[in-house]
């Protein structure tokens, strides 16, 4: 039977979630906005194209999509050098344009080529390096606003200059900022049912209104619909052909990423199986069509999607409703937010910042394997001072580079999952028959082979996924997998985490010296695992399972 494209039974959780998400969403696109180059108008015009065109278009019915922390800093990136080489803005307006276009129409040519089936490859180090790279950029970029001071263009020009923002700060401005940042954290201590950005945002301005601080405002924000931006894109010099594939390419690959991590999301929360292809597709239509009418590029964005879910969205009404309401607030209230103090925006930005930083990976930095230690923090580095392309171009060739290195012979053969009765291509192996007819409806037993790295972790974790949810135990076999790099390490924490949710016993046997450490090095040993489920053969884990399971 064919899916609907719109199914309205659930029309009063989507209305409710995607009111909510809107909500949420409205204060980080104006901030976005500015923080782009291109002013809180381009922030709001990308919320609503992607809004709604991706959900109405894209492969996850709850995902809320719009400018997100990572795009922005690619987009403003792209800004800075094409003002550079134009001389303004206006000037620029069509190389920028033109490359977001290019950007979306990248990632619809991807969700027809299946490159989502690819995404899973890249190394965790390579993507929190850069993930956390992107969160220090937007910290690091709003510390002059947040001081009432102009905006640097780059993270090195803020270290240059920091000595002036301890002589020419703006107190007023200091003091708003820090206002809005302790209403952020502290409102959800009194309340979640209103989001703590949308009241930061305006509780903080109406103090600089009422007070008449003297501090930077947005400017005004036209009101109406919207133009068609995109006539001069055709008088565009060959000669920054280079600079817009590149940049396009870098928007294409990161919005996907960002997407479909957010996807993920969604089917963990709604129990659901989201399409990455046509996911793909829907961010790119929705990029485009942003580009159109002067929009900043977005994706998948994880706040957003949440609070959907948890406030009833159900269908991709309730994007396309998400969408729809920051079209109303432009329509109604777009001269209202030219009050809006450009320090408060700083305010809210920080904090989304240091959540986008992967704390998790850098926590971890001395316990993992070295290769991967060296590789989040070289491309931590480049993406925060350096090019955001090169920290791409270089996260993927590493990518590559570690899967070479590791891979070997290392077959997907080996990472297959079934119950013990059906194990894919394999029998039980001799000192499990015994055991094997007995038990077979209640214990899965997992054999791993070779090194467990990131070439493999997504397949493992979908197969794992796909076992039934009355299984009693499941025995992970790693007396023949050597070596668990980080990606490895973090998608074995995962599955043994889910697992232990539903109920389900991990046994662990045979587990090698190298893994042993990392496990007890990252507290999956005995936080997740503990001791008494770690056996050096199968046999001793069969004796405890029987105990068990009586």
């Amino acid at each position: 039977m064919k899916k609907k494209l719109f199914d309205f039974k659930h029309i009063k959780g989507d209305f409710t979630g995607g009111l909510v998400a809107g909500v949420v969403a409205l204060p980080l696109a104006l901030a976005f906005g500015v923080q782009s180059g291109m002013g809180a108008t381009a922030g709001l015009y990308g919320a609503i194209a992607v809004g709604i065109f991706a959900a109405l278009f894209g492969g996850t019915e709850t995902q809320a999509s719009g400018p997100t922390g990572p795009m922005t800093v690619v987009s403003a990136a792209l800004v800075a050098t094409a003002i550079q080489s134009h001389g303004s803005l206006d000037n620029a307006m069509s190389v920028i344009l033109l490359t977001f276009l290019v950007g979306g129409l990248f990632q619809v040519i991807f969700g027809f080529l299946n490159i989502a089936s690819y995404v899973k490859y890249f190394p965790y180090p390579v993507i929190s390096g850069f993930m956390s790279g992107v969160g220090l950029i937007i910290v690091i970029l709003q510390l002059f606003p947040f001081a009432g001071l102009g905006s640097s263009k780059s993270t090195l020009a803020v270290i240059q200059n920091l000595p002036t923002l301890f002589t020419e700060f703006n107190v007023s401005a200091l003091i708003l900022g820090a206002i809005t940042i302790a209403i952020y954290y502290l409102f959800p201590k009194i309340t979640k049912a209103i989001p703590s950005a949308l009241v930061a945002l305006i509780g903080a301005t109406l103090i600089a209104y009422f007070t008449k601080m003297d501090v930077p405002l947005i400017g005004e924000i036209p009101s109406g619909l919207p133009a068609f931006k995109l006539g001069g894109i055709l008088n565009v010099d060959s000669s920054v052909y280079s600079l817009v594939i590149e940049y396009a390419l870098v928007l294409a690959v990161l919005g996907s990423i960002d997407s479909l991590l957010t996807s993920v999301i969604a089917d963990n929360m709604t129990k659901t199986k989201h399409n990455s292809n046509r996911e793909l597709i829907g961010q790119g239509i929705g990029n485009m069509l942003a580009a159109a009418i002067g929009g900043i590029p977005g994706a998948g964005a994880t706040k957003g999607t949440v609070v959907n879910i948890n406030a009833g969205g159900k269908t991709r009404l309730s994007g396309i409703i998400h969408g729809l309401v920051l079209l109303a607030v432009l329509l109604g209230l777009g001269k209202l937010a030219a009050h809006i103090p450009l320090c408060v925006l700083a305010g809210l930005l920080i904090p989304i910042g240091f959540k986008i930083v992967d704390f998790k990976g850098l926590k971890h930095l001395t316990k993992v394997p070295r290769p991967d230690a060296v590789v989040l923090v070289l491309v931590l580095l480049i993406t925060t001072f350096g090019s955001l392309i090169h920290a791409v171009g270089i996260g993927i060739t590493l990518a590559c580079l570690l899967f070479m290195k590791k891979s070997g012979d290392i077959s997907e053969k080996g990472l297959e999952v079934g119950k013990i009765s059906d194990i894919d291509n394999s029998k039980p192996w001799q000192d499990e028959k015994e055991f094997y007819e007995k038990y077979k409806d209640k214990v899965i037993i997992k054999h791993l082979y070779g090194p467990l790295f990131f070439g493999f972790t997504s397949y493992f974790k979908d197969q794992i996924k796909a076992l039934p949810d009355d299984i009693k135990a499941v025995i992970l076999r790693m007396d023949r997998v050597p070596y668990v790099d980080q990606s490895g390490l973090y998608t074995i924490e995962e599955i043994i985490f889910d697992l232990r949710a539903q109920g389900t016993e991990v046994i662990i046997v045979g587990l090698k010296d190298q893994p042993n450490d990392m496990f007890k090095a990252i507290d999956i040993i005995p936080d997740l695992v503990p001791e008494e489920d770690l056996f050096d053969t199968v046999e001793e884990s069969f004796v405890y399972l029987r105990s068990k399971l009586k």
